[in-house]
């Protein structure tokens, strides 16, 4: 058995799991975290996506060891406009998928900010990469969602993507002073 430290949500977790136990199992089975979703079991669906340190991880691929001392984030963790996004735009249909598609496209937009590239991205020097219908279903291709809700989800990211621009560039008032 191996003594593992996670910070999950915030909260400072300990457990003392099998070397062989997934990220996935133990947040699931170990922790009662459920919001994640256990899909094919093989990394190839998506559905059981987490943030690690705000990068994308498919918890059923990684062990829990590895992970020792990072910060996990999982669905229930997760505070942002974004789920408000996903309901507006039907971003979901038997939301199966829904939790890791959340999470991807919370890292997949950290991921864009901090100016990486996709397969499709065109200007690969520009300064600014365009967040595009194609980038957002490029980026996201990792997750499967069953029911086909990929427009109310790429809708959902853009519609998100756009308010954090706009909040960016909306200049803030200190102390009452324009």
């Amino acid at each position: 058995m191996a003594d593992v430290h996670l910070r999950i949500n915030g909260v400072d977790r300990r457990l003392e799991v099998e070397p062989r136990v997934s990220l996935l199992d133990a947040l699931r089975e170990r922790l009662g975290l459920t919001g994640t979703k256990k899909g094919c079991d093989q990394g190839a669906c998506g559905a059981c996506t987490v943030l690690a340190d705000g990068e994308r991880v498919l918890s059923c691929l990684a062990l829990a060891v590895q992970y020792e001392g990072r910060e996990i984030t999982t669905i229930e963790g997760v505070a942002d406009p974004i789920q408000r996004a996903f309901v507006r735009h039907d971003g979901f249909q038997c939301g199966y998928c829904t939790s890791g598609q959340i999470c991807s496209a919370l890292g997949m937009l950290a991921e864009h900010a901090a100016g990486a590239p996709s397969a499709v991205t065109e200007g690969l020097a520009a300064a600014e990469i365009e967040l595009t219908e194609a980038e957002i279903r490029e980026r996201m291709s990792g997750n499967l969602c069953r029911c086909g809700a990929y427009n109310g989800i790429v809708a959902a990211i853009q519609e998100t993507q756009e308010t954090r621009v706009a909040e960016r560039d909306v200049p803030t008032l200190v102390e009452g002073r324009r």
